[in-house]
């Protein structure tokens, strides 16, 4: 597995040598854009209108417009310049409880890898925050941005969890209409949830719509058509009682998918 991202561990003194690894991989299918006529594969190409040619790769850099159509130009090198030694490395700011870090902050998840030499230290550091229950809440810069992560101990390793800004969370938009919940509709809606709840195992899930997609595209490519699967009829009950109850009869004798295999 490649590494996305080399860096350290620091905390106090400490300073451990790590990698970070994308804990998911891209499974979903992929498709090209064609050309109608020919069905050949299009093709996109840089163009500067000012050269008139086409161009590489090689021969881009990375421009800040500072005003309508005027840019200042900088490189990698002069941004590696930049970065101080702590920007650099996974620098542990404080501990906290995970239970008081809200979900909506989380984006990525990466797997801590200590470099060789760096074991000890990063099981010791691991087994504290385990046996506290504790996670460490650290900055670092991921390419030009300045990023904040959670270590979370797991029994057999680190993730760093990135996490967005306050301010780059949106708030919730208001509901404008006011509802009122009656006594016996909440008690419904606990014989549901009751109902329907089970041990959760992430193995007895998996995306049905991409397989169904393989299987069409296997389908297309040895001749046959494509069929319309959806058997499913719309409901006409719109009391919202009667669903509940008809939701809960469903779920008790196993009729009501459940998003499992």
């Amino acid at each position: 597995m490649a590494v996305a991202h080399k860096s350290a561990i620091s905390v106090g003194m400490i300073y451990i040598p790590c990698g970070l690894y994308k804990t998911t991989r891209d499974i979903s299918i992929s498709f090209n854009q064609l050309c109608k006529d020919t069905n050949q594969r299009v093709k996109y190409k840089k163009y500067c209108g000012s050269c008139d040619k086409e161009i590489t790769t090689k021969d881009l850099v990375k421009g800040y417009e500072f005003e309508k159509d005027k840019y200042v130009t900088i490189t990698n090198e002069e941004l590696d310049k930049i970065k101080t030694k702590k920007d650099k490395t996974i620098h542990i700011i404080h501990f906290a409880k995970m239970s008081e870090i809200d979900n909506i902050y989380y984006d990525k998840n990466y797997y801590v890898v200590p470099d060789t030499g760096g074991e000890k230290a990063f099981e010791l550091i691991r087994q504290a925050m385990l046996k506290q229950k504790k996670v460490a809440i650290a900055k670092t810069v991921l390419g030009t941005n300045e990023t904040l992560i959670i270590l979370y101990p797991m029994k057999d390793g680190i993730i760093a969890k990135t996490l967005f800004y306050e301010e780059e969370i949106q708030e919730i938009p208001k509901s404008k209409g006011k509802v009122n919940i009656e006594k016996a509709e909440v008690d419904m809606a606990n014989n549901l949830i009751t109902s329907m709840t089970q041990e959760f195992d992430i193995s007895a899930y998996s995306d049905e719509y991409q397989e169904r997609l393989r299987e069409a595209i296997e389908k297309k490519i040895s001749g046959q058509e494509i069929v319309d699967i959806d058997t499913n009829k719309q409901s006409n009950v719109i009391d919202l009682m009667e669903a509940l109850k008809k939701s809960v009869d469903m779920a008790e004798h196993g009729d009501l998918k459940t998003g499992t295999k």
